[in-house]
């Protein structure tokens, strides 16, 4: 990755996706001639989540989320937002749609092909798993020694 800063943000991210998110973003910088940064936070707690759902509900600004606690794939280190840099700062107006098909390469999921409240900076790499799915592995304390749900995957 060009960008110190989401080489040391790739670290928030669950081990068993960290690979394919750096393969993803590499692959990205190098094909489009971009360069990527991942946004902060990248893992959330299920508590700041539950904030984060609040924010244009009970709480100021404007609704950003539908996700509660434990229904986001942040909560679990799978999921990245993503902007690019450019001399000036971020392109926030980027057309995330031209990474699309290097996420598909690595089965990473992206936010901008959700049919409700689309999330174009948002990638995933779920396993298969569902939140409710991982929430109930991290509640029964299927956890490794980071705190990270398990996963045994071979891919």
């Amino acid at each position: 990755m060009k960008d110190q800063v989401s080489n040391d943000r790739i670290e928030q991210t669950h081990p068993a996706a960290r690979g394919a998110f750096t393969d993803f973003i590499n692959e990205c910088e190098t094909t489009l001639n971009i360069i990527l940064r991942i946004t902060n936070p990248v893992y959330r707690t299920i508590a700041e989540q539950d904030i984060l759902y609040e924010q244009g509900r009970s709480l100021p600004g404007h609704i950003v989320t539908n996700a509660k606690g434990g229904q986001s794939y942040h909560n679990f280190g799978l999921a990245i937002d993503l902007c690019v840099l450019n001399d000036t700062g971020v392109n926030w107006s980027y057309d995330m749609a031209q990474l699309r098909p290097i996420a598909q390469k690595y089965m990473i999921e992206w936010g901008g092909d959700w049919h409700s409240m689309k999330d174009y900076p948002h990638f995933q790499k779920t396993f298969g798993f569902t939140c409710e799915q991982l929430l109930e592995k991290h509640q029964a304390g299927q956890v490794d020694s980071a705190g990270y749900v398990v996963i045994i995957t071979t891919t």
